[in-house]
């Protein structure tokens, strides 16, 4: 035997002792899906998923990088043809229109004597911008796009105005409502359709920027009620009243939800879990089980704080961007993020949270569109399937086996069955799932801990094994978490030459197979045959 023979062979064995290594660390683990379908634990709303549009300039930059180019409702391209078929898929779409400059705007309806100037940096001043302005001839436009494509619109109005602000940020003196009524009225007898407005932007407790007490902001509340009511007295339906729109204090809370007594209709506060955008650990972060479920603290907290008030307003995640200061490139915008994010819509909808707005629709690192050529990025796709697949009754879920997976379950909205959201967040190991039914649970809190009785009861199965489920796969192009391709059983999720969103299509699963949860992947399962009393 030559000498080339011998290292063809000797090369040969180092291949299939490699390919050997490759297979063995490969990893295979079973698992269990407790769905409990006795009765649901959550109601969202119909128009469950919002998405936010902001005020920033192009000149907005963090970290040494400006992200928001001409993402602003004052310059944003409203004939885009890929934003307004984003905004349709959804029939409807709620966004929610306001952020920080919104504190600082003012509307030029015809008696408002000032000049309509827009924002200029100024690093000196509140919010490091001057005083903005929303022209009304740009308000009319706005609201042909919101009808052209079918939004429902939350209008978030300046709180600071006829206030003085202290060195310490402290808000001193009430909110002066004279151009914000004047731009409600012009709204109303111009026929704009808007389904509620929200009172100030992150104002509450110890606040950003500035703050404003929880007495006062309760006054200033009912006196918006007084308006919408006074404007809408002969218009049906009445806009909703929100606030406070900013990050949850208990105390503040408390006090804000029962003096405002009847007069507030949802209460919004917002989410930045995940730290600043700068922060490198951000990827960590998303994919540790344990930080994801420091939230659900919160989300608990938020709920039972509205259960002991008098209040009859219910909860809204106003404003969620994972990462504050505009995210991260190649993060907030990438296919990781929808672990954090689908994981987000779940926990927020166990804790019966209403409606969930994601920031940004388009704009920083964190829009579920591109802010430069528009085109979805995958937390888009995710908030569509979401739309979809997920009805509005959440169903108490457990997952028995690795801790890496996260599990949520709802009634689904294209039948009777459910939809199974199931998530990964292991690189190595394939999950091989099966669902089970929970007849009865009982939910104990304590701090940090439940605890579950459970009676099972196997899936109905068909004799001939011919019932088929609904499976949606989403992985990343090329395995890469910081891609910007998502991909939809191994499709690529992509506009057309002509701005046509990709067809949202599964695959057909035998209903006596396993659910397969491939490593960093998301999967949602609609189950048309499984009914549960909690859907019938």
């Amino acid at each position: 035997m030559g000498c080339r023979q011998i290292w063809i062979i000797v090369l040969f064995l180092c291949v299939v002792q490699f390919l050997d290594c490759t297979v063995s660390s490969a990893v295979e683990e079973t698992g269990t899906v407790s769905v409990y379908g006795r009765a649901a634990v959550g109601t969202i709303d119909e128009d469950f998923i919002c998405a936010t549009l902001d005020w920033w300039p192009p000149e907005k930059c963090d970290y040494g990088t400006c992200s928001w180019d001409h993402a602003s409702i004052l310059n944003l391209d409203l004939n885009n043809i890929i934003l307004q078929n984003a905004i349709k898929a959804f029939a409807p779409l709620k966004i929610r229109i306001g952020g920080t400059l919104q504190d600082i705007v003012i509307y030029e309806t015809p008696d408002q004597k000032q000049p309509c100037l827009p924002f200029t940096k100024n690093s000196s001043i509140l919010f490091g911008y001057t005083q903005g302005c929303l022209p009304m001839r740009r308000w009319d436009e706005l609201n042909a796009f919101f009808r052209k494509t079918g939004a429902k619109v939350i209008f978030g109005l300046n709180a600071l105005s006829g206030r003085s602000i202290k060195p310490n940020g402290e808000a001193i003196g009430a909110w002066d409502y004279t151009n914000a009524e004047s731009f409600i009225r012009f709204t109303a007898q111009n026929n704009h359709t808007i389904d509620g407005w929200e009172l100030g932007n992150e104002l509450c407790g110890s606040g950003v920027g500035a703050r404003v007490a929880a007495n006062q902001y309760a006054i200033d509340t009912i006196n918006l009620r007084n308006i919408v009511n006074r404007v809408y007295k002969n218009v049906s339906p009445m806009p909703l009243v929100i606030g406070p729109g900013g990050f949850f204090e208990v105390d503040w809370f408390t006090e804000y939800l029962n003096k405002t007594e009847d007069s507030l209709n949802a209460t919004t506060r917002h989410i930045y879990d995940l730290g600043p955008g700068v922060d490198e650990h951000l990827i960590e972060k998303i994919l540790n089980p344990s930080y994801l479920d420091q939230e659900a603290i919160t989300f608990r907290s938020v709920k039972n704080t509205i259960k002991k008030s008098s209040t009859k307003a219910v909860a809204w995640v106003g404003e969620s961007g994972g990462a504050y200061n505009s995210g991260r490139n190649l993060v907030s915008n990438a296919f990781v993020y929808s672990f954090w994010y689908l994981d987000q819509l779940g926990m927020a909808s166990l804790y019966d949270t209403k409606t969930y707005c994601r920031q940004s629709l388009i704009g920083g690192n964190y829009g579920l569109l591109n802010t430069t050529n528009f085109k979805p990025n995958p937390d888009y796709y995710s908030a569509l399937i979401w739309r979809q697949l997920m009805g509005r009754k959440t169903l108490f879920t457990t997952f028995s086996g690795t801790k890496k997976i996260r599990s949520y379950t709802h009634c689904a909205r294209q039948s009777k069955g459910i939809t199974v959201l199931l998530m990964n967040l292991d690189n190595t190991t394939t999950v091989v799932a099966k669902v089970e039914l929970n007849k009865t649970f009982s939910l104990r809190h304590t701090k940090h801990m439940k605890s579950y009785k459970r009676a099972t009861s196997k899936l109905p199965q068909d004799p001939n094994g011919e019932i088929q489920r609904e499976e949606y796969h989403l992985t990343a192009k090329d395995g890469n978490l910081h891609s910007q391709t998502m991909l939809l059983n191994g499709n690529a999720l992509q506009v057309n030459s002509t701005g046509d969103l990709p067809p949202i299509e599964p695959i057909h699963i035998n209903s006596t197979e396993p659910i397969t949860i491939a490593p960093y992947s998301i999967v949602f399962v609609h189950m048309r045959s499984v009914v549960v009393p909690a859907c019938a």
